[in-house]
């Protein structure tokens, strides 16, 4: 499955998603764990709070950076709580997608009224 592919499903499980909880209104950790399973019923492979090792002059840190999600080992997914928009989301998920070498990303804002209106591509040499 193609990444586009599979962010298709998640962009399709995060509207069904949201529309089954009621909307905004809960912990980011409940959008997570809620979405792991949607995806996972629907036969992708997802892991939660995936760690990315950090390298600084060839010394691995003790501090890692956690992935929300990473969907069949080619998507990330962020997942957010707010409604409103910032700009270091999708930076922090470009950083993501360069240090683990993967080409898509998603950074999902269930704070929205909508949440397709909260549902950002982030691209790395895709």
């Amino acid at each position: 499955m193609t990444e586009n592919e599979i962010s298709r499903i998640i962009y399709e499980s995060a509207i069904e998603l949201h529309k089954a909880m009621g909307g905004p209104g809960l912990l980011e950790s409940v959008y997570e764990e809620a979405l792991a399973y949607e995806l996972s019923v629907r036969g992708l492979s997802v892991q939660r709070q995936v760690e990315i090792p950090l390298v600084y002059k060839k010394v691995i840190l003790g501090s890692k950076l956690r992935i929300d999600l990473l969907v069949d080992n080619k998507v990330i997914v962020e997942c957010k709580a707010t409604n409103e928009y910032n700009k270091i989301f999708e930076t922090q998920v470009v950083t993501y997608l360069r240090l683990s070498g993967l080409k898509l990303g998603l950074v999902v804002k269930f704070g929205e009224p909508l949440v397709k209106n909260g549902i950002h591509r982030v691209v790395n040499n895709l």
